[in-house]
């Protein structure tokens, strides 16, 4: 949150926000909020990587502007596979706006 509130017209951005909504502070669903309720970072593109499954998780994800939800396995070579994957779609595919 430091991050996005501090940040300065001209900064770097990240291509793409992994986001854990089990975090130990704040729910990673008011991070979201958050990021999403300023003006410029509005199309920042914010992918929910966390343990829930839970529909209400996912909905609520969904409706603040989640760009995609990513259940995480437990097997860390699983893990590892899926995190290469999102790395491949959101820095190499996907086309950011302008």
């Amino acid at each position: 949150l430091d991050y996005f509130e501090n940040w300065k017209e001209g900064a770097p951005l990240p291509l793409v926000v992994l986001l854990d909504l089990k975090l130990p502070k704040v729910h990673g669903l008011e991070v979201l909020r958050a990021i999403k309720k300023n003006p410029n970072f509005k199309k920042q593109p914010v992918v929910i990587l966390t343990s829930s499954a839970e529909d209400r998780d996912i909905n609520n994800a969904y409706e603040l502007g989640a760009n995609s939800y990513i259940v995480k396995p437990v097997d860390f070579d699983k893990f590892m596979e899926i995190a290469s994957q999102i790395e491949i779609y959101w820095l190499a595919i996907n086309q950011p706006p302008g």
